[in-house]
């Protein structure tokens, strides 16, 4: 018998997406802080550190703890209809790239997936921290040692930059990735880290010195602009400052 809330949603926009989710009655969603975009009567938003009333106040404060490690908030909010009739909440993708869905049951009940990418879910989503359990994966894995874990068998939403591409690795098939480009993968894929290659490969290749390998089974889910690539390229552009005072963008007028 499923524990998640079954939700329906719809996807709107193209670069700049947003998800509508639709509740019945007594239906819940939780969130990641400061992304919801509208709610319509009968949802009502409460904030919140606990996830699992179960664990108790200290079991659900190391799991916030641990949300917080994992680029996430330390508290979580929570949509539930209240209502006597079926109510929408929306949410917002926080930089341009794709919303994805992950029907957490056809995942196999969990996915991993890089810091600061969790949307929201169906209540009855556990989200944690997930760590890397090779050392090298950890220190050159781009988007750090720490990952986030969704635990479920309902929808859950994560984010990412720019385009998708999903692939399907079959056992002992291998995709050498950038690290930044890795969004999400089933817990049956081994994620390492590799040497690019090559005096002038590290030197001037541009692409770094590590590669992600990612060897299957099961599937993986890359985006084509990591938001870290994106903010060095508009980082790249700004006008830098000065050493003179009253100058503004342009130095000091004559």
């Amino acid at each position: 018998m499923p524990q998640s809330d079954v939700i329906d949603y719809r996807i709107v926009g193209d670069d700049l997406q947003g998800v509508i989710i639709t509740l019945d009655p007594n239906e819940q969603v939780l969130a990641e802080a400061g992304v919801m975009l509208y709610m319509t009567a009968g949802i009502e938003m409460q904030t919140t550190m606990a996830t699992d009333s179960s664990k108790g106040f200290f079991g659900n404060l190391a799991k916030a703890v641990g949300r917080v490690f994992s680029g996430a908030g330390f508290f979580i909010t929570t949509f539930t209809n209240y209502g006597h009739a079926r109510a929408d909440v929306a949410f917002a993708a926080p930089y341009p790239g794709k919303i994805i869905p992950i029907d957490l049951a056809k995942f196999g009940g969990e996915v991993l997936c890089q810091k600061d990418s969790f949307l929201c879910a169906a209540r009855g989503t556990d989200l944690s921290v997930g760590f890397q359990q090779r050392l090298g994966a950890g220190f050159f894995g781009g988007e750090g040692f720490i990952l986030q874990r969704l635990r479920g068998d309902g929808l859950a939403f994560i984010h990412a930059g720019g385009a998708t591409m999903t692939y399907n690795l079959r056992p002992g098939e291998t995709l050498r990735v950038d690290t930044g480009c890795v969004v999400a993968f089933q817990p049956s894929v081994q994620f390492n880290i590799q040497f690019v290659g090559g005096f002038k490969n590290a030197l001037f290749g541009g692409e770094g010195l590590f590669l992600a390998s990612l060897t299957g089974p099961g599937q993986v889910i890359l985006q084509t602009l990591p938001f870290s690539r994106l903010v060095g390229r508009i980082a790249a552009t700004l006008p830098r400052a000065t050493s003179g005072g009253g100058g503004g963008f342009f130095g000091d007028e004559n």
